[in-house]
């Protein structure tokens, strides 16, 4: 014990406390801390967005069959402005987490990145839900449509799958890299587009969420780790993918540099050969007046 903790820095209380669990305890102490730290987020995001949750929650106990479907119009031009700065704070926790940064402080990291992505994450917002408003839109009117063009309303599906993976990858690039925020919602798109196999995972992954809290646990789940949980397994995903590529890249580059290395030596020698030419043409010509 005594070496394990000269590991550590002096006065580190919290790391010196790990030490002193081992086997179930050890596992539980992890567990607590984790369900800690997803519920404390996700309480946070709700708090934060809570008039979307607050018009979400009365057109669903409405005794109006119509009555969520009322108050759409509200979410939706209330959601940029609210629902969209917190879901971009709780991914930027949830990076920190991913990356390693496990121990940051919850309430200063959240409100540092609500308040750093916030212009951002309100024109995003307002991007996507005009868009989602116009695929709504013409999916309703070619659904009413005649046989042959209800096909097109198949494709406004897939167009909304796509888009819905892309909003994923958006919070997930906002809060990684710096981009403006027209490189941000282009990239997010061409991603998705780009790697099916990892969009398909993901919206597979937080469907299964999202349907496990809503029809399962519905309350306890939805205010305490909906959220969270999602926002950390999609920048997770987000993240493996992001490195795989730079990995890619750097390869490229590697061997883009290996290659202009090689050109050059290539032109190098090619020079060398002809200045001993020119030499040994200028030797036989220096012979030649030494003859005359």
């Amino acid at each position: 014990m005594d070496n394990q903790r000269r590991k550590f820095p002096k006065g580190n209380a919290k790391e010196e406390a790990v030490l002193e669990f081992r086997g179930v305890m050890g596992g539980l102490y992890k567990i607590s801390e984790w369900i800690m730290r997803l519920s404390v987020i996700n309480l946070l995001w709700m708090l934060c967005s809570i008039p979307v949750f607050f018009f979400a929650f009365m057109g669903l106990v409405s005794q109006s069959p119509d009555g969520l479907k009322a108050m759409l119009p509200i979410i939706a031009i209330l959601a940029p402005f609210t629902l969209f700065p917190a879901t971009t704070a709780m991914f930027a926790v949830a990076r920190k987490w991913v990356t390693g940064e496990e121990d940051v402080p919850l309430l200063k990291t959240f409100f540092r990145g609500y308040k750093e992505n916030y212009v951002q994450s309100m024109v995003g917002g307002i991007f996507f839900v005009i868009i989602f408003v116009i695929i709504s839109v013409n999916y309703f009117f070619y659904l009413k449509q005649g046989s042959s063009l209800k096909v097109l309303a198949v494709l406004f599906i897939a167009f909304t799958v796509i888009m819905i993976i892309a909003l994923f990858n958006f919070f997930s690039i906002m809060v990684h890299l710096h981009m403006k925020i027209f490189q941000i919602l282009k990239n997010s798109v061409l991603i998705s587009i780009g790697n099916p196999i990892n969009s398909i995972v993901l919206l597979l992954c937080n469907g299964a969420i999202f349907y496990i809290c809503i029809t399962k646990f519905n309350f306890f789940l939805v205010v305490f780790f909906m959220g969270s949980i999602m926002a950390t397994f999609s920048f997770w995903q987000f993240n493996r993918s992001f490195t795989k590529l730079q990995i890619k890249q750097q390869e490229l580059e590697e061997k883009e540099q290996q290659r202009l290395a090689e050109a050059e030596e290539g032109e190098d020698s090619n020079e060398d050969g002809a200045e001993d030419k020119d030499s040994v043409v200028n030797l036989h010509k220096k012979d030649e007046k030494d003859r005359e």
